[in-house]
């Protein structure tokens, strides 16, 4: 019995043929057939009406593509890129003359002064602190921000404002507003792509990358980092691929048909697309994402061959590999919460055992990245962010720890042709509150978009009768960054 086919699936699989046919002789009518690239595993047709579709930026980018390190936690600014030599002389003493202090987790102690040494690097001398030394050796290519705030001290609304501009979930993320304005240059692999660390996600978990209002299409699409990153990405046993073209086919015809009896939906449109994408996959991710396929040198420059390094390494170069093959954004995580919230930036209770293991797991990976990026002549169209949710507090918790501080914190960029060997910014002497030139979270984003291409004020989506914006009715450029 089981050698023959329902009356059904007969019809079916003959109707998905047919209609593929026809479908297929309408596409090339219009001029959106085009030949796949031989040998290449990836199917090159346009996907019309899809978030893939490739658009026209508002004028000429100064990038192409986003790369963003999203160390989850809070890194202590203070202990990393923004050294304070008052924490030292006024060490022990109580941080006064700041109005209330405002402390997350209670336990406020007196000043405390960085835990790690500072050594200037570069021609430009800028300052970082020992445990980036590899990182540092790059400091002539990065913009250092230190003066970005935002507006929440839990770890799950600060996640939350640097996705998505908002402290609370239902907005679409950067990476959903980069890919609604600009989609994509591989019409098979996501736009949107998200790695996070092996240990587990990030606070506030796939909130982090959802496309909100937008259609569904527009959220991230998550990658493991490892051997296997695609979760059944392979097609059912048995399913050959010209049954799954012709299902697709079938239900791209019926789309059709759908939406010209309800032209406002765009729920099946999106959902349609998704499949379309996912089947294209299969032919391309699978090499895309092969970090076995790189050279030695290559292996070891990003330090896959050090278990230490080895996590972080691979998301890099896979973010590295994505990039190269025209994924827009590609956001990966340091800091997983896993089953205990001890494997994060987090450093309540000792701050010194908490960044040296962090920043030894990041700062090779990262350096061989910038490294790699230069070298293949992709940083000058690549915007690399270095980014926590907020920094640390001057003064100390439980002794040797610091708090949550959202009123300061330290980010860097790099690519994207800006000018590198930079400091832009200043918090006050301790570090405590953004001071000279102060940068909120909606400026940031704005010169985000600035870099690829976008005004910020002119890319909007209609939802419940408003022009929604990444910057809802703020945000300024960071003249530094895109003059």
């Amino acid at each position: 019995m089981n050698n023959f086919k329902s009356r059904r699936d007969f019809l079916f699989e003959a109707g998905g043929g047919i209609s593929g046919v026809a479908l297929a002789w309408l596409m090339n009518q219009q001029g959106l057939l085009g030949a796949a690239t031989a040998g290449a595993g990836c199917d090159t047709r346009p996907m019309p009406d899809s978030a893939n579709t490739p658009k026209k930026p508002h004028f000429k980018p100064r990038a192409t593509s986003v790369i963003s390190l999203f160390m989850s936690g809070g890194v202590s600014h203070m202990d990393t890129f923004d050294p304070k030599p008052a924490l030292e002389k006024y060490a022990g003493r109580p941080l006064e003359g700041k109005g209330e202090i405002v402390v997350r987790q209670g336990h406020p102690g007196p000043l405390m002064p960085a835990v790690f040494k500072f050594k200037n690097y570069g021609q430009s001398g800028l300052p970082v602190s020992e445990i980036f030394p590899k990182i540092a050796s790059h400091i002539d290519d990065i913009a250092v921000l230190r003066s970005v705030y935002g507006k929440s001290n839990d770890h799950v609304q600060a996640h939350y404002e640097l996705a998505s501009g908002v402290i609370r979930m239902g907005y679409p993320s950067l990476g959903s507003w980069v890919t609604y304005g600009l989609g994509s240059e591989n019409q098979s692999l996501p736009a949107f792509v998200v790695i996070y660390d092996p240990r587990g996600g990030p606070f506030g978990g796939p909130a982090n990358w959802s496309a909100g209002f937008m259609p569904a299409a527009y959220q991230g699409t998550v990658f493991r980092a490892s051997d296997n990153p695609i979760v059944d990405l392979k097609p059912p046993e048995g399913t050959t691929a010209e049954q799954q073209r012709a299902r697709l086919d079938l239900l791209g015809k019926l789309n059709e048909m759908d939406l010209k009896k309800f032209p406002g939906s765009s729920e099946l449109a999106a959902r349609i697309s998704s499949y379309e994408l996912a089947y294209r996959m299969q032919g391309c991710a699978p090499e895309a994402v092969d970090v076995n396929s790189e050279s030695p040198a290559t292996k070891k420059l990003y330090g896959l061959d050090d278990e230490v390094t080895q996590p972080f390494g691979r998301q890099c170069l896979m973010a590295r590999r994505l990039v190269e093959r025209g994924v827009r954004f590609v956001q990966l995580y340091n800091g997983g919460l896993g089953m205990q919230n001890v494997d994060t930036w987090d450093a309540h209770e000792n701050v010194k055992i908490n960044h040296t293991r962090n920043a030894a797991g990041t700062d090779g990976p990262i350096s061989g990245l910038l490294t790699d990026l230069k070298a293949r002549g992709l940083l000058d169209t690549t915007l690399v962010i270095w980014q926590g949710e907020f920094g640390r507090m001057p003064i100390s918790q439980r002794g040797l720890g610091r708090d949550h501080n959202p009123g300061a914190m330290s980010i860097w960029m790099a690519g994207a042709k800006i000018k590198g060997g930079q400091a832009i910014g200043a918090s006050d002497e301790f570090g405590y509150k953004a001071e000279q030139q102060p940068i909120p979270i909606h400026d940031l984003h704005a010169t985000i978009l600035n870099l690829l291409g976008m005004d910020h004020t002119r890319l909007t989506y209609l939802f419940n009768g408003r022009n929604m914006r990444l910057t809802d009715v703020y945000g300024e450029l960071i003249p530094q960054l895109t003059a």
